[in-house]
């Protein structure tokens, strides 16, 4: 299992839903270089070798274009040369199966990916980590998420919670800033290749729900 739609990087390997070893890095920038070595560690551990594996998982998304493209370039080589299924996994819905074990117990679970500004990527989940809405890219202010934030506890997890905390009064908000895991991915890649949910390999690309926009170096001249 692979994810890399965020600053972090991880790979896991997992038996049905049970985790055999995983690693993950949050330093900068290091997606391209340390993803093949955690993949080749993390089989090591397990005693497996690549032509084990009957599926791959990777993080569709939404998420950092330069990262998806690292985890879903390396997730279709290894199906590619391995002949084995491709799984995509919503990367809102590993935020969302992160925060099932939450103590405040949520009613639902709100992902938010970090965007520009104010903006997340975000979905509403159930406390079990049903989707109950569709991706989208939002504006934070005070009154988003009112509706079910009236209900009962509300969990906010991810990478962009810290806008949300700033400005959200309600008494049952509860937070949780963290990256989403290749560990966390095990449950609902169990499903579809349960499923043969599968990807196809050639045609595959993530979910970036916004187009890429490139920066402009300051070293850069005419």
């Amino acid at each position: 299992m692979i994810e890399t739609s965020t600053e972090c990087c991880s790979a896991a390997v997992c038996d049905d839903d049970r985790i055999l070893a995983k690693r993950s890095s949050s330093a900068p920038k290091v997606h391209a270089s340390m993803l093949m070595p955690f993949i080749k560690e993390v089989l090591d551990e397990s005693s497996l070798t690549p032509k084990n594996l009957d599926a791959v998982a990777v993080s569709g998304g939404p998420g950092s274009y330069t990262g998806l493209r690292v985890g879903v370039s390396s997730a279709k080589g290894l199906c590619f040369g391995l002949n084995v299924p491709l799984i995509s996994v919503d990367t809102l819905e590993i935020l969302a199966v992160q925060g099932m074990e939450h103590e405040c117990r949520p009613k639902y679970i709100v992902p938010f990916i970090d965007a520009r500004r104010m903006e997340v990527y975000t979905a509403r989940f159930s406390g079990r980590s049903a989707k109950l809405s569709e991706t989208e890219a939002m504006i934070l202010d005070e009154s988003s998420f009112s509706d079910i934030l009236s209900e009962g506890p509300v969990l906010f997890i991810g990478t962009g919670v810290e806008k949300f905390h700033d400005i959200c009064k309600s008494p049952n908000a509860y937070f949780q800033t963290c990256f989403p895991l290749a560990e966390n991915m095990a449950v609902p890649a169990l499903s579809s290749f349960k499923k043969k949910e599968f990807k196809d390999i050639a045609y595959f690309e993530p979910f970036y729900l916004k187009e890429f926009v490139a920066g402009i170096s300051k070293k850069s001249v005419l």
